[in-house]
């Protein structure tokens, strides 16, 4: 079946293309034990840019794509953030986007495998249509659907789920680890047991938590520790203007405070962001993309005693000295991930979000007209919105309401 969208390729001038490409539907399986199906026609509707989008077209202006590329072809459709509309059953969907031969495609092992519609061995959204499993096509809140269009509010929404369910997961994992890390000494400080100790230190691992970055990812993940632990106190750190919208909205929505990073010195960073929090963080989440982050955090003391660190970010080396690293009890970990229940409250949280009002669009025809321009002077740039998101299908979206 031939479609019309972008696509990656190795190639170190043209990386990515706005063109016709030739469609295949292997059937796929979304989890291990199930049955592999062949995918069901779907039409894109609203996707949104990301940051893994950029990096893969980095990678084919590298030639490092060909494992990325869906079995017997040279190029992936990319794009995994969004909403399509399916008209087999007449409805509104959200692509799940990673499934595979394993236990859980979020925490494959050795003896497994995954693809991802738009990243990783299967084509994505970018396109004007897209085979997808039909158990991988997941409802959205009843309600917003009319007469086969969804309002432009609702729509810009539907373009997070994919973060906002991986600051889900980074959630459940900060406090399942924080809580094992901390409930021992918990126990001995409330005098009480150690089932219960583990309920008291999962809320307590939050008690001063830095969120070093403010892209999406840095807000979203103040926003589920707003939701879940009421009590915490939340500092962000950044370098825009605090008066900025971006930073405006993101104080208002985890109910955090803020610490501008203008510093020369990044021990400087480190007091301020002390100052701020009142004491050495509990929980430190590295969200920034940057070296400084580690740096702060354990070379100048931001994260304090028996803290966590939670390294999100893609690139950045970490390292530390040993010595107080070792008496200062710190646990490190990283992981990128979600699970389809993790996807699925994303919808019905966002449902309910302002989150449309960091959306900015780009038209299609704009797009297409030169996609890689696209990316590196709009959609990529210091002067880009906080998330971009085109509408790639217009008969499907109500942009009075």
């Amino acid at each position: 079946m031939k479609a019309i969208g972008t696509y990656f390729q190795n190639d170190p001038a043209r990386p990515l293309v706005y063109g016709e490409v030739e469609l295949t539907n292997p059937p796929r399986q979304r989890l291990r034990g199930e049955p592999k199906k062949e995918g069901i026609l779907a039409h894109p509707v609203m996707v949104g840019f990301c940051g893994t989008d950029y990096e893969l077209m980095q990678m084919g202006r590298r030639g490092e794509l060909s494992r990325k590329f869906p079995a017997g072809q040279k190029r992936l459709v990319n794009g995994h953030e969004g909403v399509v509309w399916v008209p087999e059953q007449k409805r509104f969907a959200i692509v799940l986007i990673r499934g595979g031969d394993s236990v859980d495609p979020t925490r494959y092992t050795e003896d497994e495998t995954y693809f991802e519609y738009g990243c990783d061995q299967a084509d994505g959204l970018f396109c004007d249509s897209i085979f997808v499993n039909p158990d991988m096509l997941l409802a959205i809140p009843d309600g917003y659907e009319k007469d086969g269009r969804l309002p432009l509010s609702f729509a810009k929404k539907m373009v997070f789920p994919d973060p906002y369910a991986c600051m889900l997961f980074q959630l459940e994992r900060m406090e399942d680890l924080g809580s094992a890390h901390w409930f021992r000494q918990t126990a001995r400080r409330r005098g009480c047991g150690l089932e219960e100790a583990r309920k008291y230190a999962a809320d307590e691992i939050f008690g001063r938590t830095v969120i070093f970055g403010l892209g999406t990812t840095g807000m979203f993940a103040g926003d589920v520790i707003r939701h879940a632990h009421p009590d915490a106190k939340i500092v962000f750190v950044g370098r825009s203007p605090e008066d900025s919208p971006k930073v405006t909205f993101a104080k208002e929505t985890a109910k955090a405070g803020y610490v501008r990073n203008t510093f020369f010195d990044p021990a400087d960073c480190a007091k301020a962001i002390c100052a701020s929090l009142g004491g050495r963080a509990t929980c430190f989440i590295g969200v920034s993309g940057t070296n400084l982050e580690h740096e702060i955090a354990f070379k100048h003391g931001a994260l304090g005693c028996n803290g966590i660190y939670n390294s999100f970010s893609l690139g950045p080396r970490i390292s530390f000295d040993t010595m107080p690293f070792g008496f200062e009890n710190h646990l490190v970990f990283g992981s990128i991930n979600f699970r389809q229940d993790h996807m699925e409250k994303a919808i019905d949280m966002l449902s309910r979000s302002r989150y449309d009002r960091i959306m900015g669009l780009i038209d299609r025809d704009v797009f297409a007209r030169d996609p890689i321009g696209a990316y590196e002077n709009r959609i990529y740039c210091k002067s880009a919105p906080m998330k971009t998101a085109v509408i790639w299908d217009k008969s499907r979206i109500d942009t009075a309401l």
